[in-house]
């Protein structure tokens, strides 16, 4: 399966899909670790996906001046949870790197761990310019060229950016130049930011000849207003009809659910059209038995879509 991912990633391919978690907070006691992964092998095994993202998480509170939610509990190493808790679970794991809390003997020694299997990451910068970091994305970028070619390298994307920088596609067009062959990105409710990037993307790449790499647009279902607060906190761009919508819903996670199916689809036909290759990342942002549930029967669906949407193309 590996080899599989590597291929439709290498081979630019449209319908990739793949499913996003949080590794455990380290405070948990090693019965309740491998209780909690055992649920996980369990719900993962059960459907065909091309990778399980692995996040890296950092705390963020330079990045805005709002109290944070839920609090800031450290998790277990993304690399150290496959290895020890989800080795029988036979998915490619991308693993996510905050590089900037990193040194670069640190960075170096996990890039060359293990030269000879396929590994895939993605490298993420600071939050913010007041983070204060180790080492910054080029450098990480060059180390990982330097020292394992069997790297397969993306990079997070965050169209809501391109709203107020115009820039992002620019942003990508370096990232790919450093080694980037695919991108992730930041959970998206807004249709608008994600075909206005993918726009400028595909006309910056066809004006100058260039290979456009696979976009996994990420959706994350909705389930309290709780947890909307929380998206809201880490950067998620929310319209403000759908805010209403979803607040004043008499099922939250529901109406969440059929509003990121309606997105990803409209998002999907837009990149179809165009030969862009959208691919899927869903994750669940919230620990909630009910949301998490919810996220895997998203992928359930979103993957049955994007297949017949594909098929349909291809025969036309």
């Amino acid at each position: 399966m590996t080899q599989l991912l590597k291929d439709k990633i290498l081979r630019r391919e449209s319908g990739i899909i793949t499913y996003g978690m949080t590794p455990p907070k380290e405070t948990h006691s090693l019965e309740k670790m491998a209780e909690i992964s055992q649920k996980q092998c369990e719900r993962l095994q059960k459907f065909q996906i091309d990778g399980l993202i692995l996040y890296d998480v950092q705390e963020e509170s330079d990045r805005i001046d709002q109290d944070r939610p839920f609090p800031y509990l450290q998790t277990v190493d993304p690399t150290t949870y496959s290895k020890t808790y989800l080795s029988k679970l036979d998915i490619p794991k991308i693993i996510y790197r905050c590089v900037g809390k990193y040194t670069e003997e640190q960075l170096a020694e996990w890039i060359q761990a293990d030269l000879k299997e396929e590994r895939f990451s993605v490298f993420v910068g600071a939050s913010s310019s007041k983070q204060e970091v180790q080492m910054g994305l080029p450098e990480a970028y060059a180390l990982s060229g330097k020292l394992n070619e069997n790297l397969t390298l993306g990079a997070v994307v965050i169209p809501e950016r391109h709203m107020k920088k115009d820039d992002e596609h620019l942003r990508m067009i370096s990232k790919i130049a450093s080694g980037s062959r695919f991108f992730i990105s930041q959970a998206t409710y807004n249709v608008e930011a994600s075909k206005n990037f993918l726009s400028d993307y595909y006309y910056h790449c066809k004006e100058n000849k260039l290979d456009m790499v696979p976009v996994l647009m990420n959706i994350a279902p909705c389930g309290s207003t709780k947890t909307l607060e929380f998206m809201k906190w880490l950067g998620i761009s929310i319209p403000k009809w759908l805010e209403n919508d979803l607040k004043y819903s008499h099922d939250v996670l529901d109406k969440s659910v059929s509003v990121s199916q309606q997105i990803f689809e409209e998002i999907f036909e837009f990149g179809l059209e165009k030969g862009i290759p959208i691919g899927c990342s869903v994750e669940s942002v919230s620990t909630r038995k009910v949301e998490i549930e919810a996220s895997i029967q998203l992928v359930h669906e979103i993957k049955a879509m994007m297949e017949k949407k594909m098929r349909s193309s291809f025969v036309f």
